[in-house]
């Protein structure tokens, strides 16, 4: 269906939003397919998601009559094919376990992407990316060339016209200029044990302090480390018969599952930003 469009807006809250928005679209020959809305008395704000078909109107025109449609209710909107995946391009290091994850939900037709790239600053798994037949960028890294490794890394953001970047264990901080061109297309995966055990091997740390809870959050990358919009987290519980190694492979399975869910419902626009917060549409 090649006439099925997303809309997604945000606006001051009033009464007749819904109604003005069902009528926007039968005006124009839209059926409504499914919709979903969502009032914030603490903010003030209304949020809403509506998947449509509309044969009558073409995209370009459907976007010129909108933003008169959306002015008078000082509306943030935007609207996106209902059925064309997501151009994404992962970063990734050493630990494979979400990009390996990521690559076998694509190719199974799970997640709507389109991954155009992998960047990494190690060569780990330029087989894998072969394998599914996705160009890898070896991007070496230090603290002398971080800068010209993210000016390469974002020429290929732009080149792919990607519309999301995944941090897919990406073991390397973002520079506040990187983290503000990627701004709200960006999401990360990490182990919930921060900020308690910071640095390298935190499973280590977590099984020697006994730990009966581990988790992973997915969030929105910003300036301010890890502490973006959070779009989904898990746990699991663990208990004192768990080695590390059983630790450690429990947090990867939570973390693969929490960043594939927070990557489908970004690709499939289901994540509206709230201010430092989000509103899902599952």
């Amino acid at each position: 269906m090649n006439n099925a469009y997303i809309l997604t807006l945000s606006c001051p809250d009033r009464p007749g939003i819904v109604h003005a928005v069902s009528g926007f679209l039968y005006e124009r020959g839209g059926n409504i397919e499914e919709a979903a809305q969502y009032n914030d008395h603490g903010t003030g704000l209304f949020f809403m998601r509506v998947r449509f078909a509309c044969d009558q109107l073409t995209a370009d025109d459907l976007q010129a009559q909108l933003k008169f449609f959306a002015e008078p209710l000082q509306m943030q909107w935007k609207l996106h094919p209902a059925n064309q995946p997501m151009r994404t391009v992962i970063f990734v290091s050493k630990e494979g376990h979400c990009l390996n994850d990521l690559l076998f939900r694509w190719k199974s037709g799970l997640l709507p992407l389109d991954i155009r790239a992998i960047v990494s600053n190690h060569r780990e798994f330029y087989q894998l990316a072969a394998s599914y037949n996705v160009p890898f960028h070896h991007l070496p890294m230090t603290a002398a060339t971080k800068a010209q490794v993210e000016a390469k890394q974002y020429e290929i953001v732009q080149s792919e016209d990607a519309e999301l970047v995944v941090l897919a264990r990406y073991m390397q901080i973002l520079s506040d200029d990187m983290c503000r061109k990627l701004s709200g297309r960006a999401i990360n995966i990490h182990h919930s044990f921060l900020p308690s055990f910071k640095g390298a091997k935190p499973y280590y740390q977590a099984h020697d302090r006994g730990v009966k809870l581990i988790g992973a959050t997915a969030h929105y990358v910003t300036a301010d480390l890890d502490e973006g919009p959070i779009i989904e987290q898990d746990v699991a519980r663990v208990d004192h018969g768990y080695t590390v190694e059983s630790l450690t492979a429990t947090g990867r399975d939570t973390e693969s599952q929490v960043l594939a869910r927070a990557v489908k419902w970004h690709s499939e626009h289901r994540v509206l930003l709230n201010g430092h917060r989000t509103v899902i549409f599952k």
